[in-house]
């Protein structure tokens, strides 16, 4: 069954509002604390979309949940605990960061015929064991390393800790990191519509391979930082953040570095420019 833009958008919002649904009624109804609750219901509304990953054989359905789900998960914090200044920080900067991240994603999107390449590279190197892959590498993966991420956040509505001037310094982090990240997508954007091919070298990516990464890096580490300022006993929030590190270094980056071999000039280019910090770097001919 073919599906217009439109009506693919229509799809995924349903899928999504499913999903949502059930992941609150189970995290309503759950007689556990807080963090146990909103981790299950999580996974749930993670295998609600996977399954529908699989009935459009697409694992694209679930792009949008990395941008979606640190979103509803503060906004239902913000609902049920009073909010006060110390957590509308966090709240805001997750908020803008969802927004423009999902606003990205639906300008990329181009329906449910299309599956990013790195699903379909997946597929075909695993094989009978993609479904496990798509399971667990795909889907269950992102979904518990943006629940640690999003953590930091939902203790600052738990503990209601007293405001000190570390954490509003790494909230700036975090709207920083926004702000690289929109950049570095606007840079992309305007390259890709001149269709002139090759690597982008302007803009923060005349000096970086994936500025939008580190964006992504900052933020949630902007995030982290700022809830163990307010609470330094719980550190171990960081260890969201760190898990998000990894998985771009070891993950995402390889990928993407992979993908992009197969220009022509990508060693002189990868010598040339650094992996993440957009800092010059000196130029080799050869």
């Amino acid at each position: 069954m073919k599906h217009s833009r439109a009506a693919s958008f229509a799809v995924l919002a349903a899928v999504y509002a499913l999903a949502g649904g059930a992941g609150f009624t189970i995290y309503w109804f759950l007689p556990l604390p807080v963090w146990a609750a909103l981790l299950i219901a999580d996974v749930a509304a993670t295998l609600i979309v996977f399954a529908f990953s699989l009935i459009f054989k697409n694992a694209s359905v679930y792009d949008p949940y990395w941008s979606v789900q640190p979103v509803v998960i503060v906004i239902v914090c913000a609902c049920l605990h009073a909010p006060a200044a110390v957590n509308i920080l966090p709240l805001v900067a997750i908020l803008l960061w969802g927004t423009r991240l999902t606003a990205n994603w639906a300008y990329t999107f181009h329906g449910l015929e299309h599956q990013d390449w790195r699903y379909t590279m997946l597929a075909q190197k695993t094989g009978k064991g993609y479904f496990f892959v798509n399971l667990v590498g795909i889907h269950l993966v992102p979904t518990l390393v943006v629940y640690a991420c999003t953590l930091p956040a939902v203790y600052t509505y738990l503990e209601h800790p007293a405001f000190n001037a570390g954490s509003a310094v790494f909230f700036c982090v975090s709207l920083l990191a926004v702000l690289l990240q929109g950049t570095a997508d606007f840079e992309m954007h305007r390259f890709r519509k001149r269709k002139t091919g090759g690597f982008i070298r302007e803009g923060l990516w005349k000096y970086s391979r994936h500025p939008n990464y580190l964006g992504e890096i900052l933020m949630w580490w902007g995030i982290g930082a700022a809830a163990v300022c307010l609470m330094p006993q719980k550190w171990w929030l960081l260890a969201g953040a760190a898990l998000n590190t990894c998985l771009f270094l070891f993950v995402s980056i390889p990928l993407a570095d992979g993908h992009q071999s197969r220009k022509e000039g990508f060693p002189l280019y990868k010598k040339n420019t650094r992996m993440l910090l957009p800092i010059y770097k000196k130029q080799h001919t050869e």
